[in-house]
């Protein structure tokens, strides 16, 4: 087999088509063309093709993972999950109409996927949940408590948890009075204690601050 030609592809001037005996057979990041050494006229083995189609996949994969990671940061097991459903085979419809299966991404790329992020500091659970802790809900207030619940279930160890709520400067009091003076025009006593208990406040912090702000 030879390479046959090397074009960017128009969308994306950043990734190559690679075109096998005068046919289309898959791209790469213009990065790991250079690295591979692919040229145009090489002659290359089946094994050789192999490798490249896992680069191929790896490639893209990792590129669609990154702009996942910096829409906003991710804790370490948002990622995992990620990566699991691009394992799971999907079913699709030929332009016959058929229903068939793709086969999923291996493990082993997922997997040299996410240790790329965290090689990369994509991935950093501390720094994830310093910004959890102080961006959620910042305008309408969200209770230390409920953070706390949202980071434990997004996988972030409590040793991390405890350390990013020691040195915020949220708390409570200021989140109950940032609430009540959003909401008490709407709710009654009964329905607005209801409601910042829904949100994992303290009853008794609750009531203090509502006879505070009385």
């Amino acid at each position: 087999m030879r390479i046959t030609a090397l074009s960017a592809q128009i969308r994306n001037p950043n990734r190559v088509n690679i075109s096998i005996d005068g046919k289309y057979r898959f791209s790469l990041d213009i990065t790991q063309v250079g690295d591979l050494g692919i040229k145009n006229g090489q002659e290359i083995s089946e094994e050789q093709l192999a490798e490249y189609e896992r680069e191929s996949e790896f490639g893209k994969l990792y590129a669609r993972t990154l702009e996942y990671c910096l829409m906003r940061p991710r804790s370490a097991r948002e990622v995992r999950d990620y990566l699991y459903k691009k394992t799971l085979s999907k079913k699709y419809k030929t332009r016959k109409g058929e229903i068939k299966d793709r086969e999923g991404i291996s493990q082993s790329v997922t997997e040299r996927v996410f240790d790329r992020l965290v090689e990369r500091g994509h991935i950093d659970d501390e720094r994830f949940a310093r910004y959890w802790v102080e961006n959620r809900n910042q305008r309408k207030g969200t209770s230390m408590r409920k953070l706390q619940s949202e980071l434990y279930q997004k996988g972030v160890d409590r040793q991390i948890v405890e350390s990013v709520f020691d040195k915020s400067s949220r708390s409570d009091d200021e989140e109950l009075t940032k609430i009540i003076a959003k909401k008490r025009a709407k709710y009654d006593d009964e329905k607005l204690i209801a409601y910042l208990a829904r949100q994992g406040f303290r009853y008794d912090d609750i009531k203090s601050a509502l006879a505070e702000i009385d």
